[in-house]
Protein backbone atom coordinates (compact mmCIF):
# COMPACT_ATOMS: atom_id res chain seq x y z
CA UNK A 1 0.00 0.00 0.00
CA UNK A 2 1.38 3.28 -0.67
CA UNK A 3 0.61 6.93 0.92
CA UNK A 4 0.29 10.23 -0.35
CA UNK A 5 1.41 12.85 2.30
CA UNK A 6 1.38 16.34 1.91
CA UNK A 7 5.19 17.40 1.40
CA UNK A 8 6.59 19.86 4.56
CA UNK A 9 7.68 23.52 3.26
CA UNK A 10 8.88 26.61 5.56
CA UNK A 11 7.89 30.43 5.54
CA UNK A 12 10.21 32.88 6.59
CA UNK A 13 8.73 36.23 7.24
CA UNK A 14 12.04 38.40 7.74
CA UNK A 15 12.09 41.38 9.52
CA UNK A 16 15.52 43.92 8.74
CA UNK A 17 16.43 45.25 12.19
CA UNK A 18 19.10 47.39 10.91
CA UNK A 19 16.27 49.55 9.47
CA UNK A 20 13.72 51.66 10.28
CA UNK A 21 10.08 50.28 10.87
CA UNK A 22 11.84 46.54 10.66
CA UNK A 23 10.47 45.72 6.90
CA UNK A 24 10.23 42.22 5.74
CA UNK A 25 11.53 41.11 3.00
CA UNK A 26 9.03 39.33 0.17
CA UNK A 27 10.48 38.21 -3.14
CA UNK A 28 8.90 37.83 -6.45
CA UNK A 29 8.98 34.84 -7.99
CA UNK A 30 10.37 33.38 -10.95
CA UNK A 31 8.46 30.46 -11.47
CA UNK A 32 4.46 29.52 -11.25
CA UNK A 33 2.62 30.67 -9.45
CA UNK A 34 4.09 34.01 -10.01
CA UNK A 35 3.27 37.20 -7.93
CA UNK A 36 4.82 38.29 -4.31
CA UNK A 37 6.13 35.75 -1.80
CA UNK A 38 7.43 35.17 1.83
CA UNK A 39 10.75 33.52 1.09
CA UNK A 40 10.76 29.64 1.73
CA UNK A 41 10.64 26.48 -0.03
CA UNK A 42 10.58 22.51 0.89
CA UNK A 43 12.08 21.04 3.01
CA UNK A 44 14.74 18.35 2.13
CA UNK A 45 14.56 14.88 3.10
CA UNK A 46 16.88 14.38 5.92
CA UNK A 47 16.61 18.17 7.03
CA UNK A 48 15.19 19.92 10.10
CA UNK A 49 12.51 22.62 9.74
CA UNK A 50 15.19 25.24 11.15
CA UNK A 51 17.95 24.10 8.74
CA UNK A 52 15.46 24.61 5.81
CA UNK A 53 14.22 28.28 6.55
CA UNK A 54 18.29 29.17 6.67
CA UNK A 55 18.65 27.62 3.85
CA UNK A 56 16.09 28.66 1.81
CA UNK A 57 17.13 32.53 2.96
CA UNK A 58 20.27 32.43 1.84
CA UNK A 59 19.47 30.84 -1.36
CA UNK A 60 16.22 33.28 -2.15
CA UNK A 61 17.98 36.47 -0.49
CA UNK A 62 21.26 35.90 -0.28
CA UNK A 63 21.54 36.76 4.02
CA UNK A 64 22.04 34.69 6.62
CA UNK A 65 19.13 34.58 9.06
CA UNK A 66 18.24 34.42 12.83
CA UNK A 67 15.60 32.38 13.72
CA UNK A 68 13.48 34.34 16.54
CA UNK A 69 10.62 31.82 17.21
CA UNK A 70 8.43 29.51 15.36
CA UNK A 71 5.00 31.34 14.26
CA UNK A 72 1.94 29.17 13.29
CA UNK A 73 1.67 25.90 10.91
CA UNK A 74 -0.59 26.52 7.52
CA UNK A 75 -1.52 23.47 6.16
CA UNK A 76 -4.85 24.02 4.33
CA UNK A 77 -4.88 21.76 1.03
CA UNK A 78 -5.74 23.94 -1.29
CA UNK A 79 -2.99 26.75 -0.33
CA UNK A 80 -0.51 25.94 -3.20
CA UNK A 81 -1.94 25.14 -6.43
CA UNK A 82 0.85 22.60 -7.52
CA UNK A 83 0.48 20.49 -4.76
CA UNK A 84 -0.73 20.06 -0.39
CA UNK A 85 2.10 21.17 1.44
CA UNK A 86 2.10 21.82 4.94
CA UNK A 87 3.85 25.08 5.65
CA UNK A 88 5.79 25.81 9.10
CA UNK A 89 6.58 29.33 9.42
CA UNK A 90 9.17 31.04 10.93
CA UNK A 91 9.85 34.27 12.14
CA UNK A 92 13.66 35.56 11.73
CA UNK A 93 16.02 38.44 11.41
CA UNK A 94 18.45 40.12 9.41
CA UNK A 95 20.73 43.08 8.77
CA UNK A 96 22.14 43.86 5.20
CA UNK A 97 21.08 43.70 1.56
CA UNK A 98 19.02 41.12 0.38
CA UNK A 99 19.92 40.26 -3.22
CA UNK A 100 17.44 37.71 -5.36
CA UNK A 101 18.81 34.06 -5.97
CA UNK A 102 17.64 31.11 -6.61
CA UNK A 103 13.81 30.85 -7.75
CA UNK A 104 13.51 34.56 -6.70
CA UNK A 105 12.89 37.02 -9.86
CA UNK A 106 12.95 39.90 -7.37
CA UNK A 107 13.09 41.41 -3.92
CA UNK A 108 11.03 43.61 -1.79
CA UNK A 109 12.07 45.26 1.07
CA UNK A 110 8.04 45.91 2.39
CA UNK A 111 6.57 48.34 4.84
CA UNK A 112 4.24 47.38 6.69
CA UNK A 113 1.85 49.89 4.34
CA UNK A 114 2.90 48.85 1.04
CA UNK A 115 2.23 44.86 0.90
CA UNK A 116 1.93 43.93 -2.86
CA UNK A 117 -1.81 42.98 -3.51
CA UNK A 118 -0.59 40.00 -5.87
CA UNK A 119 1.07 37.47 -2.95
CA UNK A 120 1.35 33.34 -3.69
CA UNK A 121 -0.53 30.92 -2.04
CA UNK A 122 -2.19 31.74 1.19
CA UNK A 123 0.85 34.70 1.93
CA UNK A 124 -2.05 37.10 2.46
CA UNK A 125 -3.31 35.40 5.47
CA UNK A 126 -0.09 34.46 6.90
CA UNK A 127 0.96 38.33 6.91
CA UNK A 128 -2.14 39.09 8.31
CA UNK A 129 -1.49 37.01 10.52
CA UNK A 130 2.12 38.28 11.43
CA UNK A 131 0.87 42.02 11.44
CA UNK A 132 -1.62 41.42 13.73
CA UNK A 133 0.66 39.38 15.98
CA UNK A 134 3.41 42.26 15.51
CA UNK A 135 1.08 45.24 16.29
CA UNK A 136 -1.24 43.86 18.78
CA UNK A 137 0.69 40.42 20.29
CA UNK A 138 -2.49 38.50 19.20
CA UNK A 139 -1.46 35.23 17.79
CA UNK A 140 -4.80 34.08 15.52
CA UNK A 141 -7.11 31.12 16.61
CA UNK A 142 -6.63 27.91 16.03
CA UNK A 143 -9.79 26.91 13.59
CA UNK A 144 -10.48 23.96 15.30
CA UNK A 145 -13.07 21.73 14.27
CA UNK A 146 -13.07 23.25 9.94
CA UNK A 147 -10.74 22.51 7.26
Amino acid sequence: MSYKNPAPTVDIIIELIDRPHRPIILIERHYEPLGWAIPGGFVDYGESVEAAAKREAKEEIGLDIELVEQFLVYSDPQRDPRQHTVSIVFLASATGTPLAGDDAKGVGIIDPWSIPKNLCFDHDKILGDYWQYRNYGIRPRLGLGTN
